[in-house]
This record gives C-alpha cells, sequence and structure tokens, in this order.
C-alpha cells in the first residue's frame, strides 16, 4: 500500500489526524511521509491526480475537501 493510500485512510478514521491536517497540512503531510508530488496532488484537491498516484480510477476516490491557503 502506498503512502498515499494510508495517509488518506488515516484521514477517514482519525479525528486527531484530520485535526492536524486542518491545522497545519503540509507539516501532517511532511510528518507522514509523502512526496512532495503527493502532498501537491492532495494540496489541489485534483481527484484525478490523486487517483493517478495511486493507479486508480478517479470514480474511486471520494470528494476531497482541501484548504489550498495552507499549500
Amino acid at each position: 500500500m502506498s503512502k498515499l493510500l494510508d495517509y488518506l485512510n488515516t484521514l477517514d478514521k482519525d479525528a486527531a489526524a484530520r485535526e492536524a491536517h486542518a491545522k497545519d497540512p503540509k507539516a501532517a503531510m511532511k510528518k507522514f511521509g509523502l512526496t512532495p508530488e503527493e502532498k501537491a496532488a492532495v494540496m489541489s484537491g485534483d481527484k484525478k491526480k490523486i487517483a493517478d498516484l495511486l493507479g486508480i480510477s478517479a470514480d474511486a476516490l471520494p470528494s476531497i475537501k482541501v484548504t489550498i491557503s495552507s499549500f
């Protein structure tokens, strides 16, 4: 499983991780070990970019909520 998928699953299941991401997404993603490309994809909110990195269809991803100003 990729770090990106692990991160998205963690955000889905862990309230503290969601709070940390909401407060400072760059720091949360860096601490988790995401690559610059993965961080940029998450911050863009672009489901296609994220899905492409995961090797899945964008239709398989739920809506993604991001705070662009934090990037």
